[in-house]
């Protein structure tokens, strides 16, 4: 406002229309070339007096660092490593049988165990088998309980995942019996299936259930609802969005399920063995328990260990192969 109508507006009585219609209008065109007049003209330097009242703050601002990122462990391991770990522990116990720190009935050496080995390959053992009928026997009653479990647990836990009413209904029950150790209900399935196969291979198949309904269920959340959408808005039916969107954003999360069911498996397979087996790896170390042949029993829990880990191995192959993104979304 120009100093004249600074002193209107001083003026007692003098309204902002008044104000508004004594200061000159200017165009459009004008203010614009204005503006860039002032943008172009380069700014004169701070006096001292301006430099007085600049803040601190102002003086004293740096570029923040960068923030650190997160970088998870590569996958994989050092092989040379972990051969090294399980020479030291074996180094162990050939050290604290040798010197005599604990007796061979709590403790046999590394080369009674080999002699158990040797002796359970050529049948010597009770019962007349060899080594690998009793292998052939619980490898094959594992298998079966856990393919039964992977043919109705992961469609069951895909259908829970995907419906409410589905979800609803069994979780309750699957939520009741997940948390009972296997010995809890084996007197049950004994009474109600007899002491024949069905009752071994039942009690593995529950044990593996119930953690692949949860691993299919949890899995269904990992399909985005971007992806949903997508299919569904280029015409992709119900089925055909189970089939190629929900089904591989699942499978890494039933991957992990299969290789827990069977750990699961592998677990139950000594409780399962209980039940009037005359042959199998948990029917071997419960009967040699019994006469106080800890060689065998340590054999026999070696031998279970083995198979479960190469079974472990296999899945990790397989996950590697049908799932390559994971951990790399």
């Amino acid at each position: 406002m120009p100093p004249s109508d600074h002193a209107h507006a001083l003026r007692p009585g003098f309204s902002l229309a008044e104000a508004r219609r004594s200061t000159p209008r200017q165009e459009p065109a004008a203010l614009l070339s204005a503006s860039f007049a002032a943008a172009a003209t380069p700014a004169a330097p701070a006096t001292p007096a301006e430099t007085a009242h600049d803040t601190p703050a102002s003086h004293a601002a740096k570029p923040l660092p960068l923030a650190r990122s997160h970088n998870f462990p590569a996958s994989g391991h050092w092989p040379l490593v972990s051969l090294a770990s399980a020479v030291v522990l074996l180094l162990l116990w050939w050290i604290s049988t040798q010197a005599g720190w604990l007796t061979p009935l709590v403790l046999p050496s590394p080369a009674a165990v080999g002699d158990a080995f040797l002796a359970a390959q050529r049948g010597e053992l009770q019962g007349g088998h060899s080594l690998f009928e009793h292998f052939a026997w619980s490898t094959g009653r594992v298998l079966a309980g856990l393919l039964l479990a992977c043919l109705t647990a992961i469609p069951l836990g895909l259908l829970m995942g995907v419906s409410r009413l589905a979800r609803s209904v069994f979780d309750p029950p699957i939520e009741f019996y997940r948390p009972l150790p296997p010995l809890a209900y084996l007197p049950l399935i004994v009474i109600w299936f007899g002491i024949d196969e069905t009752a071994k291979v039942l009690l593995i198949y529950l044990a593996c259930f119930a953690p692949l309904v949860v691993s299919a269920r949890a899995g269904v959340r990992s399909a985005s609802a971007e992806q949903i959408n997508a299919a569904q808005s280029l015409g992709a039916t119900r089925w055909q969005v189970l089939r190629h969107v929900i089904l591989p954003a699942a499978l890494p999360e039933i991957l992990t399920g299969v290789r827990i069911a069977v750990g699961f498996g592998w677990t139950t397979l000594v409780a399962a063995e209980l039940v009037a087996a005359t042959v199998g790896l948990g029917q071997l170390v419960m009967n040699a328990s019994n006469f106080l042949r800890t060689d065998i029993v340590l054999m026999g829990i070696l031998v279970i260990g083995t198979v479960a880990g190469v079974f472990d191995l296999l899945m990790r192959q397989v996950e590697r192969r049908l799932v390559p993104w994971k951990g790399h979304r």
